[in-house]
């Protein structure tokens, strides 16, 4: 493209976000970033880093002393949680049960640890006495697993189960929360989670670009007692307490990322943790509806779903790429393909957040008819939206 073709001002397409992430921004999120940026060690910005943590508490449902937001997406809250706690050599249990977990195993082996696997067929949870059985048998140093798995739909939710297994052989326990924090029931404290980590994009709400990062004593003490320096200098835990807690500088923080996350913060806090884990869980089931009256399927069971994110299969003979180029092209909806095996006949869907409201199901449940029925696809008219509607009608 010539330099001259450069469009000036920026006008992007308006989109309605229902991807597994970025989600739909509350207006208060997008009115934070305009406000005038601060430098990295201001005495504002630290203060304001004080509010972070006590908001990032709540969210997580948790005492821990250490609670920040790393610069950076989820796969930075990843790579953290990874670096920090394995050494080279370090026996390490990953549970995979999609393409998160196995990026999980994949980043621990380049970290040089001796990675188990305990895999599970996408669209399934983890079977804990499975993982329990390879927890005792490789008496690792570190478990990893995923709470929310972005990639089918599916929660993880006895993981507190996998934690107290992990714990019998000293070990520290990982979770992946990107998928799931803000949006579906977690209490890390209850679950005896040692490392969390997340995503700011999804359920928390806010732009993508920050990865909100917890860790208990137990894991802080284990980091400050490395044998080795972290391999990673910029997402090295306790350089980063020393910036969050002492205002020593480390890195050149994004303000306006900062302010968005409180200000995302704020409204889950304002709305309070379990009327917004009850909204998601409301509002996903009218979509389970919905999509179950088009003679669709989602393919984690309802036992097993998260609220957040479903992956939708489409029947046979449609294309799923074909469909998402016609919801973002004719109703400016945008929906992601799925990944892995399920790439050519998955629509992940994401409800979350601001986007986790009536009329944005409803929106996509009608585009969703239109389209499949241009595509030869046989149903009720309108069934789709009367069944979520009668969900929502049911106590």
């Amino acid at each position: 493209m010539a330099i001259d073709a450069v469009e000036t001002p920026l006008h992007p397409p308006t989109r309605v976000l229902l991807a597994p992430g970025p989600s739909e921004l509350d207006p208060e999120v997008l009115r934070a970033m305009t406000l005038p940026p601060l430098g990295y060690v201001d005495p504002a910005m630290l203060r304001i880093f004080d509010e972070l943590k006590a908001l990032l508490r709540e969210a997580f449902q948790t005492t821990n002393e250490f609670a920040i937001a790393l610069s950076g997406t989820g796969t930075a809250g990843m790579q953290a949680a990874l670096c920090n706690t394995i050494e080279p050599g370090d026996a390490v249990v990953i549970g995979t049960m999609g393409y998160f977990g196995e990026r999980l195993a994949m980043m621990a082996e380049r970290l040089g640890a001796k990675v188990t696997r305990v895999d599970a067929p996408w669209g399934t949870p983890l079977d804990a006495d499975r993982i329990r059985d390879t927890i005792r048998k490789v008496r690792p140093r570190v478990v990893g697993v995923v709470h929310g798995e972005t990639s089918t739909g599916v929660v993880q939710d006895d993981i507190a189960d996998i934690a107290a297994a992990a714990h019998e052989v000293d070990a520290l326990l990982i979770a992946d929360t990107v998928a799931s924090l803000g949006g579906h029931p977690l209490d890390i404290d209850a679950a005896s989670i040692d490392v969390c980590y997340s995503g700011s994009q999804k359920a928390l709400g806010a732009p993508s670009g920050m990865a909100p990062l917890t860790l208990n004593e137990r894991a802080m003490e284990r980091v400050r007692k490395r044998k080795s320096p972290v391999s990673n200098f910029y997402l090295d835990i306790p350089a980063l307490e020393k910036y969050w807690y002492q205002g020593q500088y480390h890195h050149t923080i994004s303000a306006p990322l900062v302010y968005a996350l409180r200000a995302a913060l704020l409204v889950l806090h304002h709305e309070g943790c379990e009327q917004r884990w009850a909204r998601h869980q409301r509002n996903f089931a009218a979509f389970r509806a919905g999509i179950e009256a088009l003679g669709l399927t989602i393919l984690a069971a309802p036992q097993h779903s998260l609220y957040t994110v479903a992956g939708v299969l489409l029947p046979d003979g449609v294309d799923a790429g074909d469909v998402r180029k016609a919801l973002l092209d004719d109703f400016a909806i945008e929906v992601a393909t799925g990944l892995g095996p399920f790439k050519p006949r998955m629509l992940r869907i994401g409800l979350m957040a601001y986007g986790s409201q009536v009329h944005f199901v409803l929106r996509l449940l009608a585009a969703l008819e239109d389209v499949l029925r241009a595509r030869g696809h046989v149903f009720e008219a309108g069934a789709g939206l009367a069944a979520a509607q009668a969900r929502w009608q049911t106590p």
